[in-house]
């Protein structure tokens, strides 16, 4: 089954206005499908097939050269050579204002630093995350355990996430030009998740798993760069409050997180002692995965200071600014929109939002309202 991405659309604009675009994602996220679905009569290049591997390190303006049209080079970061030489492709070509590569990556530009480098000012870029409930039409709970990749929610997610992690940590970092030590990593990020939604603390960290400082903002470095964890920076304005500055770390897929912690079915998950941390997470991925489609250049904070007021999530449209607090069951509770009201003027948000699972979606103050998640999986004003 192929689900119809939300990403489509944006990723078809990008193109009327790049002679380029990339998109970049965690390995078996769906880019490949996407791209194929948003320009269907594109050739399509497997940058990982060993021949066409070969052909593109020995020669790749050579090979770029060749193309007609629209072409899609997959997993392009696996031979670095091809950057630069893209650069001379694209410049040549730009004359007839017509998209001619659509460039698909399993890496950050910020960890493969000759895509941001040699195509900067060049490409139009999309992040595409995993799969929502508003693009399945499967249920909250679904995604919620299982988390939102394709074979992941096609079949049994921890059978299918075990062999995920062992290659994207002994393999493609290595193909990436990184020494990974992928047992490190996965003692770093099973720490993680046994400490979602966590302000980070990396002499902690070090302690624990007997390493340096260094070694563990590298591993954190890594892990973000291949999309597994997100670390959320605090939100500052200037008044007279003592803000927390530490970032908080999220394990990005709920479907991940179950299967570090050994949460196999949603029995388990629902006495689970995390459970609240893994709501919290979940929908905080799944608020910004929409978020960048509907409104792309948006920023995501969150706010807490040292007496314990909170908001959870903080959507930055420039102009305009949302305080999200997120609840493990309903968000009707007035106190909590009481709570959430009385911080939107420290905050310069103008709305706020209790975003919960169960319970009915209403007004609770003139400035707060309630979002029952489930009933309104694809909301997002």
């Amino acid at each position: 089954m192929n689900w119809k991405r939300l990403a489509e659309q944006r990723l078809r604009e990008l193109s009327t206005q790049f002679p380029a675009v990339v998109v970049v994602g965690a390995r078996q996220v769906g880019k490949t499908t996407l791209a194929r679905a948003a320009f269907p009569a594109a050739d399509y290049k497997d940058i990982e097939s060993p021949l066409v591997r070969i052909r593109y390190s020995e020669d790749p303006t050579h090979e770029l050269n060749q193309l007609g049209g629209l072409t899609i080079l997959d997993e392009a970061q696996t031979v670095p050579a091809l950057f630069p030489a893209l650069r001379g492709a694209i410049d040549a070509r730009r004359s007839d204002r017509q998209c001619h590569f659509c460039i698909l990556g399993s890496a950050q530009p910020a960890l493969i630093q000759a895509a941001s480098e040699s195509l900067a000012g060049r490409i139009g870029l999309l992040e595409l995350d995993p799969l929502t409930p508003a693009e399945t039409g499967l249920s909250i709970a679904t995604h919620w355990l299982s988390g939102g990749f394709p074979e992941a929610l096609r079949g049994e997610f921890r059978t299918w996430w075990e062999p995920y992690l062992n290659a994207v940590l002994q393999r493609d970092l290595a193909a990436y030009g990184f020494r990974p030590d992928a047992h490190f990593l996965r003692r770093l990020l099973t720490m993680l998740a046994a400490q979602q939604g966590g302000l980070l603390n990396l002499s902690a960290l070090g302690n624990s798993l007997g390493v340096g400082y260094h070694a563990v903002q590298h591993g954190l470095d890594l892990l973000e760069g291949v999309f597994l964890i997100r670390r959320l920076p605090p939100y500052f304005r200037n008044i007279r409050k003592r803000l927390v500055k530490s970032p908080r770390v999220f394990v990005r897929d709920s479907g991940l997180l179950h299967h570090l912690l050994n949460i196999p079915t949603a029995h388990d998950l629902d006495y689970h002692p995390l459970r609240g941390a893994s709501w919290e997470g979940f929908v905080i991925e799944d608020l910004i995965r929409r978020e960048r489609l509907a409104h792309p250049f948006t920023q995501f904070f969150f706010w807490r200071t040292a007496t314990g007021q909170e908001a959870d999530l903080i959507l930055d449209r420039g102009t305009h600014r949302i305080a999200i607090e997120i609840k493990a069951n309903s968000a009707t509770n007035p106190h909590d929109a009481r709570k959430l009201d009385a911080i939107l003027d420290d905050i310069g948000a103008a709305e706020g939002w209790l975003v919960g699972y169960g319970g009915e979606s209403t007004s609770l103050t003139p400035r707060v309202r309630s979002i029952s998640i489930d009933l309104q999986p694809a909301w997002l004003p």
